[in-house]
């Protein structure tokens, strides 16, 4: 591809993940709902989740585009499309349980799903771009140990 073309795909790819962390961010309410909440003293710090958030959806960009480019098709491409494409709309949902609809309990139900819509991508480019693979690694991590606090919490609070 040519220089030339290769803005198209990197504006589109920060592009998603920009709009994917926008709505996220714009939807999570830290009011008076969620101080009220009783959390584990091994929370990190509320400012913490920012700067990790958007750590994590640089890297999610950075494999999609570089995956995209590597599959070895366009289907194949298309199907990666799709995979982040699914992964962003479970990564708001969750955010929409959890604080819009002040639902934890609903919010840990989904969050099984959010974990393997980020392990299907990292199989899916294992096979033609391992770089790719990796960059989701800490995107797993975080949603892994983010599962963990929201299991918490539920413990903590619940019933909702």
């Amino acid at each position: 591809m040519s220089r030339r073309l290769l803005w198209k795909p990197v504006a589109l790819a920060a592009a998603a993940a920009s709009l994917v962390a926008f709505l996220g961010a714009t939807i999570t309410d830290l009011g008076p709902w969620y101080q009220a909440l009783h959390r584990p003293p091994w929370q990190p710090p509320d400012w913490l989740f920012g700067p990790v958030w958007t750590l994590i959806f640089g890297l999610t960009a950075v494999s999609g585009l570089l995956g995209w480019q590597r599959a070895p098709t366009s289907a194949q491409g298309e199907w990666l499309i799709g995979l982040f494409a699914l992964n962003g709309f479970l990564n708001i949902l969750w955010t929409i349980l959890f604080f819009r609809f002040e639902h934890p309990d609903w919010a840990l139900a989904e969050v099984g799903l959010l974990w393997l819509s980020i392990l299907a991508p990292m199989l899916f480019l294992a096979r033609f771009s391992k770089l790719s693979s990796w960059l989701l690694v800490p995107y797993l991590i975080w949603v892994s140990f983010a599962a963990t606090l929201n299991w918490t919490i539920v413990r903590l609070n619940g019933p909702f």
